[in-house]
């Protein structure tokens, strides 16, 4: 991703007339100004794999699903940072229920494929699996493989092998293309039978590479994207393709590269971070800010973010967000700053829009790039450990907006209004319907207050610091038009015998609502306060906003009732609308609703609670029995025409966690040792090397990548006689950011030397290229020398220049005073894990010999109690095993965190039953907490932990304190299966 930084509302407009509802944007009795009919309701709906076929297609205003307008509000998600299947449906009912219509994902090429020719979509990388999930949740889906993807990932997605051949990546080089298609064709089997124009599944939208700022005038990269183009095309893929911009510059609009003529079927998208202390920019389809970046670029598509930041990634040591980690990062980038920003988008016509990261989830194993830690929690809207926070409040609002009002989809600027200061003004309407849209945006530190004419009445519009709002006139609410109103629309439905309109704002603010009416209504307050009165062909509503107000209107020239029902942001949040065959359904109480389904008279309901809830459904006419969570629900009818169920659902039941006792230890590292044998190991005696880091005159290639060793540590052992005098060694080396190299020589600790922490200048320096230098200690005869490598995997190649082809592990070693002979042994992980992944392992002694596994035989280890206190160079590890018990009705989500005084230099992996989880720095943060997925955590049973500590010997090393820690829970959550850990194999 482009690094580059990035109580009310509402304005007057000409009075508007109502809007139809059928989702084609068109209707015939507004062109004749005639009152508006009876809406057919939103459209499209929810997708799913049908067998019907469908088109895609676009004009310059939006997204043509079946030649209907449609507003793709998307969340990106990354199936291979939640490594148990079974918590994809969790994550995705959760981004649907909260508004989002779609979502993108990426598919890392490094994580599927171990080996060229070698690509694995089983178990945890069963993309398949995940296309079905997404289908069966009614997601559409953005797909984005690459081949190069960044996303802080080693090497920005490549496989390790890749770093070992011939050819210049990201270019139309004969060799890197071989692969390329290699991986396309694997990728593209799979896309095919999930596109949503064949009825088999939800793809709409299908990426060509990523950020692709290097090449754009040369043949190398027009011929690269062109190649691109075709093989997809080839493939079968017939959804629109697009590539995303690294910012707004028009680089790869259509027509910048050959297409094959095919005009309409390829789309320009972009992506911004700006940050979140500046104004919004105006980044959209009417090109506000210039003539030559965002959609302006690209007049005849529709204005299209492909990321636009739902938050920030955070390098080691916390240096993004001075050391407070991701609970910063959501803080300055909080749910007045998604409106702010998200609101001002839609203002400039942004009609795809992505939010990076919605979920962002674990960079597990050896998956991050060197300027991230394991965490990429992102400060999203769904946390790490997938608990809802504050953030998806608005997504959620947004998004039901666009779901209920298709107009959103085609607006033209309007005349421009002016308000008072401080206030920045959009005023957009649809030029079919001429239903007027508003946004107001208050880019100052004090709440402004502004006298705003809409049509036709003037009213007080308070908008708070840092804060926006979008409020519309003239639209339809189910039966009736709504005339005004300072709260922004979120939702309308037509459940049983009425119209419902659902309308927000902040808690305690002050709304006032125009309905337009033939003839004086009758009003009901059914909850809450609220004042009412009605002239001149328009019933005025007035109430603060607590809660949930109910009013009813019925009469008044119209046949049907309206419910209008005003919530504040909390309220709302608990307000879920689910489409059914056979109406729309919309609930009240719970934390989430997942599912909803009809059977009859019955309504079957499935969601979650944390604190004990009241349930209310509104839905189509003779539903008499609610069934939450397969349990019948005894209920009253209301007067708001919904059933109420007459106890409250209860809430989670409390999870208790054990205590991580009985710890056994065991060091290792024989590898130090003079006489350790390694005679299995590789020669490292290449002369040459593909990487871009020079091979050193006069020594042979000691990079790991060009041996087959890709990720994590790697081991060194050079054997030579008496040095004749040589005083001290150097070892040149290349890790990555925060990567670290140790030196025995004949099994003495030499020490070690570890790259620092970087700063904000230095997070995306490349190599972290080092040279250590020791003295070395006189002695005739035969003598060995042991290097351990920890490297912090591959740069990225944002830049197109084959970074990631930089070299990892030593580069050179040299003498002072001496020249002796050196024959170089090199040995790395052991081959990939055929359930766990390539990423899983590095090149440690116990990860070579299965230590990392359940049921590996420790029982000779001593058992020792944490805190620990021990100085020694190298690498002890520590195992246990805990039993878990957790109510299969519960979904718990459970961490790691590891304390200890900070001054302790020593690092962790944590493997939980064989899976690494990541890799603790004691001494640098700032993570402390690492989730540990159900799944792979077995709630109902017996796990196994184990850490594999490695320090310097400079302080004491821990652990300190090693705990579980309860992330969150509720009661409800999906079906888990437990994710294949196998332990040791007997061959």
């Amino acid at each position: 991703m482009v690094l580059s930084r990035r109580t009310f509302s509402a304005i007057a407009g000409s009075a508007a007339l109502g809007l139809s509802l059928s989702g084609s944007g068109d209707c015939a009795a507004y062109a004749a100004g005639k009152a508006p009919t009876v809406p057919t309701g939103p459209a499209p709906g929810p997708p799913s794999a049908d067998r019907i076929k469908h088109t895609v297609g676009f004009d310059r205003y939006s997204m043509l699903i079946d030649g209907k307008r449609l507003v793709l509000w998307s969340g990106e998600v990354h199936p291979f940072r939640l490594p148990s299947p079974s918590l994809w449906r969790d994550v995705l009912q959760k981004l649907r229920a909260h508004g989002y219509n779609a979502i993108s994902i990426y598919v890392s090429w490094n994580y599927h494929s171990p080996a060229p020719g070698k690509y694995d979509f089983t178990g945890v990388r069963d993309l398949d699996l995940f296309l079905r999930t997404a289908a069966e949740t009614g997601l559409y889906v953005i797909l984005r493989p690459g081949p190069y993807i960044n996303a802080e990932v080693d090497a920005g997605g490549f496989p390790g092998w890749l770093t070992a051949t011939k050819g210049t990546a990201r270019t139309s080089d004969p060799t890197y293309l071989k692969y390329v298609d290699e991986w396309l064709t694997a990728v593209d089997k799979i896309a095919a039978q999930h596109l949503y124009t064949k009825g088999n599944g939800t793809i709409v939208l299908y990426q060509l590479e990523n950020e692709y700022a290097n090449n754009v005038t040369s043949s190398l990269g027009r011929d690269y994207m062109a190649h691109l183009y075709a093989k997809v095309r080839a493939d079968g893929i017939d959804v629109p393709l697009f590539h995303n911009d690294k910012g707004r510059k028009g680089y790869w609009a259509p027509g910048t590269f050959d297409t094959a003529g095919e005009k309409g079927r390829y789309l320009y998208a972009f992506d911004g971070y700006p940050s979140p202390f500046g104004q919004p920019p105006d980044w959209g389809y009417f090109g506000i800010g210039g003539t030559t970046g965002g959609s302006t670029a690209s007049p005849h598509t529709p204005g299209f973010i492909g990321e636009f930041g739902g938050g920030w990634f955070d390098p080691w040591g916390g240096v993004e967000f001075g050391g407070k980690g991701y609970a910063e990062s959501r803080r300055t980038r909080d749910a007045a700053y998604e409106r702010r920003f998200y609101l001002t988008n839609l203002a400039n016509g942004i009609k795809i829009h992505n939010v990076y990261m919605t979920f962002g989830g674990t960079s597990w194993g050896w998956l991050p790039a060197p300027i991230v830690y394991t965490s990429y929690d992102y400060g999203a809207a769904l946390d790490e450990a997938r608990q809802p926070t504050s953030k998806l409040i608005p997504m959620h609002q947004i998004g039901q907006l666009l779901h209920s009002v298709p107009d959103l989809a085609k607006l033209d600027r309007a005349a421009g209004i002016t308000v008072d200061a401080g206030i920045k003004a959009y005023h957009l309407v649809n030029p079919d319907t001429k239903a007027h849209f508003y946004v107001l945006r208050n880019d100052t530190s004090t709440e402004v207050v502004a006298s705003v004419p809409l049509a036709g009445t003037t009213v007080p519009v308070p908008v708070p610091p840092l804060e926006a709002r979008l409020l519309a006139t003239g639209i339809a609410l189910g039966r009736r038009t709504l005339r005004y109103s300072t709260a922004q629309p979120m939702l309308w439905l037509t459940a049983g015998r009425q119209d419902i309109a659902v309308f927000t704002g902040r808690s305690g603010e002050v709304t006032r609502t125009g309905l337009e009416c033939a003839s004086a209504p009758t009003v009901t307050v059914l909850e809450g306060s609220a004042g009412h009165a009605y002239a001149n062909g328009v019933l005025r509503v007035d109430a603060r906003l607590s809660g949930l107000t109910r009013v009813l209107v019925e009469g008044g020239g119209i046949s049907a009732p309206l419910l209008l029902l005003l919530a504040d942001d909390e309220t709302s949040g608990r307000l879920w609308r689910y489409e059914t065959p056979s109406g729309g359904v919309l609930v009240h109480g719970p934390a989430l609703l997942r599912t909803a389904t009809l059977s009859g008279t019955t309504v079957h309901l499935t969601g979650d609670t944390v604190k004990a809830a009241d349930l209310e459904v509104w839905g189509p006419r003779g539903m008499t029995e609610v069934v939450w969570n397969k349990g019948t629900l005894k209920t009253l009818a209301t007067k708001s025409g919904s059933l109420r169920a007459k106890q409250r659902l209860p809430g989670v039941a409390g999870v208790q966690l054990p205590a991580l006792t009985n710890w056994r230890r065991y060091a290792e590292n024989p590898e130090s040792a003079p006489d350790y044998g390694d005679s299995g190991w590789k020669v490292a005696n290449k002369t040459s090397s593909y990487s871009i880091t020079p091979v050193p005159p006069g020594q042979p290639v000691l990079f790991a990548d060009d041996y087959g060793y890709h990720y994590g540590d790697v081991w060194y052992r050079g054997h030579f006689t008496n040095t004749g005098g040589a005083d001290s060694v150097s070892l040149t080396y290349h890790s990555g950011a925060q990567g670290l190299l140790m030196a025995w020589l004949d099994g003495k600790a030499l020490g070690t030397h570890r790259m620092p922490v970087p700063d904000k200048k230095t997070v995306r320096q490349g190599s972290w290229a080092a040279t250590a230098t020791f003295a070395v200690p006189g002695k005739a005869g035969s003598r060995v020398l042991s290097v351990l490598v920890r490297r912090m995997q591959h740069d990225e190649d944002g830049a197109a220049k084959d970074t990631h082809k930089v070299a990892r592990g030593l580069a050179a070693v040299t003498f002072d005073g001496a020249s002796p002979v050196v024959t170089w042994r090199i040995r790395g992980e052991v081959a990939a894990d055929p359930v766990r992944g390539p990423v899983n392992n590095g090149g440690l002694y116990g990860e070579r010999h299965g230590w990392h596994l359940p049921g590996f035989a420790d029982s000779g280890w001593k058992v020792v109690d944490f805190p620990r206190a021990e100085r020694r160079q190298g690498v002890v590890w520590y195992r246990t095993d805990f039993r878990l018990a957790v109510d299969t009705a519960v979904d718990a989500s459970i961490g790691l965190t590891l304390t200890d005084d900070p001054a302790r230099a020593y690092r962790v992996q944590i493997f939980l039953n064989g899976w690494n989880m990541g890799q603790y720095i004691n001494d640098v943060g700032p993570q402390h907490t690492f989730v540990l997925p159900n799944g792979l955590l077995r709630t109902r049973g017996l796990n196994t932990l184990a850490l594999a500590v490695l320090s310097d010997g400079n302080t004491p090393a821990g652990p300190g304190e090693v705990k579980l820690t309860l992330l969150g829970s509720a009661a409800g959550g999906v079906p888990v299966t437990t994710v294949d850990s196998p332990g040791p194999t007997t061959a």
